[in-house]
């Protein structure tokens, strides 16, 4: 995005679009972590309480690298969680939901966000350069963001928080197996991610999850 400002010159949409994307930082990847929070703490675990992250406060759960991603491709993340499994009483079980919840929440705001979208659409219809327009823009980038962090963030491999769902079906033996070579998953993740290789399928499941939340906004105005 940041590129794209310096290579294509000035524009309203561009600037926009970076607007959205701090945005996210500053109102939308907190909600994410505090999610996690906040379940956590529901189900018994006082860790991320203690450790100051039941907040909504950006300045508590951002982390440089992540929001850097954000800001140059789109989608990043922020600092983990710190979560005690030995304090749920179902281990699994209260990681998992510790975990959904993150992901949870963003498909939650991409609903709000889309519905806004939409609602100023079949009520305003807004011709192209007006604030509405502008509006209407913002949303669907924070909508489109929101799905793909959501997506991101459910693929099954550590640390992401799709693996401590899949640590439901998983064995003990292979899911701290996976644990052990975290630190050189990321590492392969993130060589995936700079060198394009994970580009087409998670645009391809953004899209397909973006369609769908289209469609449930729709319903309410008959367009579905």
């Amino acid at each position: 995005m940041i590129f794209d400002l310096f290579r294509g010159g000035f524009s309203i949409e561009i600037v926009i679009k970076l607007c959205a994307r701090l945005f996210v930082l500053f109102c939308v990847l907190p909600v994410h972590e505090f999610a996690h929070a906040f379940v956590a703490t529901k189900l018994g675990d006082q860790t991320p309480r203690l450790s100051g992250r039941l907040t909504m406060n950006p300045l508590a759960h951002l982390d440089l690298m992540g929001t850097l991603m954000i800001l140059l491709v789109g989608f990043g993340y922020a600092k983990p969680v710190p979560v005690n499994p030995r304090n749920f009483k179902n281990r699994k079980g209260g990681m998992a939901l510790t975990a959904a919840a993150g992901p949870l929440s963003n498909l939650l705001m991409a609903v709000i966000y889309m519905f806004i979208y939409v609602l100023i659409f079949v009520k305003v219809r807004p011709d192209s350069g007006t604030v509405p327009y502008y509006l209407m823009t913002f949303c669907s980038v924070v909508a489109q963001i929101n799905v793909a962090l959501a997506v991101f963030n459910l693929i099954p491999i550590p640390p992401l928080d799709g693996s401590r769902i899949l640590a439901i079906v998983l064995p003990d033996k292979i899911y701290y197996k996976l644990l052990q070579y975290e630190r050189y998953i990321v590492l392969g993740v993130f060589a995936l991610i700079l060198f394009g290789v994970l580009d087409k399928p998670l645009q391809y499941l953004t899209t397909l999850v973006s369609n769908g939340i289209l469609h449930l906004v729709l319903l309410p105005f008959g367009l579905s």
